[in-house]
């Protein structure tokens, strides 16, 4: 393990300290039991694999220093964090079709610069078939949206 602080293990860190934040909003869920799982199981069962996962990286990762990256795509990042976090926001809103339309038309056009209309075609299949797999065939309850979509 070298000295330098790598972006490997920046990220690492990142992860772990996500991990923790994910844990602390379970801690007022019931856990269940392994048979009959509660609310917190899932979110915990992904903090213990986030965080080990981090925490793996952040003492054996390497690569290049912190100091060596690149910023010239973060740009196209921040894009795609905030089309996330909106996502995250407009979902009980706007309806599950809605949301998963915009969110992936803006990552083909603008993060992955595809063809307008090509991309827009693409977003429409996967937000409609992603929700008849998940709502019709699996019996997932997703939100409708006022458009009743």
């Amino acid at each position: 393990m070298t000295g330098h602080l790598s972006r490997d293990r920046v990220a690492g860190i990142l992860l772990v300290v996500g991990a923790l934040a994910i844990g602390w909003a379970t801690r007022t869920l019931p856990m269940g039991t392994l048979g009959r799982p509660g609310p917190a199981f899932a979110p915990l069962l992904t903090a213990v694999l986030l965080g080990g996962l981090g925490l793996w990286l952040a003492l054996c990762g390497g690569g290049p220093s912190i100091g060596e990256i690149d910023w010239g795509e973060a740009p196209r990042t921040f894009v795609l964090l905030a089309t996330l976090g909106a996502a995250a926001l407009a979902f009980e809103e706007l309806g599950f079709r809605t949301v998963m339309f915009g969110l992936l038309a803006i990552l083909l056009i603008v993060v992955e610069r595809r063809p307008l209309l090509p991309a827009l075609a693409v977003a429409l299949v996967l937000s409609c078939a992603s929700f008849f797999l998940f709502a019709d065939l699996l019996r997932v309850p997703l939100p409708r949206g006022p458009f009743g979509f």
